[in-house]
């Protein structure tokens, strides 16, 4: 009944209808999209497993966050690119594992998972915690890392950083994406043991094939990002009109409702005791942003090479597009995630989770959010 929605959202999106409109509609949309997402990855569970499935679920919800920074960085909008990178690696960690613990473990009592696969990921999530605390280090505490002036680059367009930090942000985003290369060679040929889940799990009756089931995750997916797109372009209209700050938006606002199907599929999955789809989901999330998405949006604003084919065989012309995106965080954001690392990783180091560990990880989640809301701290 809510499907009626998805139209409703795209006809008030072109017509530019009211704000709080085109908000409503569009909210309302992503609510049978993500019933329909949820139920996709847990009829691909029954085939593939629950680890193959949530990294699949976590890939396609990824997948537009590349095309959206890929675009937003091609525009010099790098400070963008930061904030809502930064921003869905917040709120997968705390808030969707947060809440997805809560409402588990008001059901189950206690959850289990792998806890070698859970250290496994935690351990990766510290490393890219790491890679991140380095630069930043490194531009504050040393003199070759002082930034370039005189500089006429915004500070929204990334300034002018120095060729130090940008040699340290490149070699470093190519480590991380061989990383995450080995990552998924470790998780899903040479010891996918590690993060099978232990003790019982609420049985899926089969309805659909496993390529049903592909399709209809992809298909759902492709609807549900423009969805998200209309309602996060209703919310920075919204956003502008009440003065609300922009390190808000691109942190705590965009990511909650760009991503609002993938964090509802978590919740729903941890309900049904299936919390290796849960950690996949979330945790699997936070890993390919970190070690895959933001290295690969610092590769392409290194050497973006377009191919033009001018006649029928190899004539082609090329160009290259310089954007200074580096792996410097400010000092604040830095410190926001290496604390939501750390919590994160204590919470799922020893394969359990109830409500308690919920709470701690949205408590955190709101902490942060009072800080960006209650002042310009970027």
């Amino acid at each position: 009944m809510l499907l009626v929605f998805v139209p409703l959202s795209a006809i008030s999106h072109n017509l530019e209808w009211d704000a709080a409109l085109r908000f409503t509609f569009s909210f309302m949309a992503i609510l049978p999209l993500a019933k329909l997402l949820g139920e996709a990855t847990d009829q691909m569970s029954v085939k593939l497993g629950q680890t193959l499935s949530g990294l699949l679920n976590a890939s396609f919800g990824n997948a537009v966050e590349i095309i959206v920074g890929i675009a937003a960085l091609l525009n010099g909008e790098l400070r963008i690119v930061q904030t809502s990178m930064l921003g869905s690696i917040l709120s997968n960690i705390l808030l969707v594992l947060g809440c997805s613990f809560l409402a588990g473990g008001w059901i189950h009592k206690e959850g289990s998972f792998n806890s070698t696969g859970a250290q496994a990921s935690a351990s990766l999530m510290t490393l890219s915690c790491i890679t991140l605390v380095i630069p930043a280090a490194y531009a504050s505490t040393t003199k070759a890392g002082i930034p370039r002036s005189p500089c006429d680059v915004s500070y929204d367009a990334g300034g002018c950083p120095s060729s130090g930090l940008l040699t340290i942000s490149r070699g470093t985003a190519i480590l991380l994406l061989l990383v995450y290369s080995a990552y998924l060679l470790f998780q899903l040929r040479t010891h996918p043991r590690f993060f099978q889940q232990e003790g019982e799990v609420e049985e899926t009756e089969p309805r659909m094939s496993t390529g049903a089931a592909g399709s209809a995750l992809l298909l759902v997916t492709v609807v549900t990002a423009f969805c998200a797109e209309y309602l996060v372009a209703s919310i920075e209209e919204t956003a502008s009109t009440y003065n609300i700050p922009k390190a808000f938006i691109g942190v705590i606002l965009l990511p909650i409702v760009g991503n609002a199907a993938e964090h509802v599929t978590s919740v729903w999955m941890a309900m049904k005791n299936k919390y290796e789809l849960t950690i996949g989901i979330c945790v699997g999330s936070s890993i390919q942003i970190a070690t895959f998405v933001v290295p690969l949006l610092v590769i392409v604003g290194w050497w973006y090479v377009f191919l033009i084919f001018t006649s029928w065989w190899n004539d082609l012309c090329h160009s290259s597009v310089g954007q200074p995106l580096t792996l410097q965080f400010e000092n604040f954001e830095t410190i926001v995630v290496f604390v939501s690392v750390l919590l994160t990783s204590l919470l799922i180091m020893d394969g359990k989770s109830n409500y308690m560990e919920g709470m701690m990880l949205t408590t955190l989640y709101i902490v942060i959010a009072l800080a960006l809301r209650g002042s310009g701290v970027w």
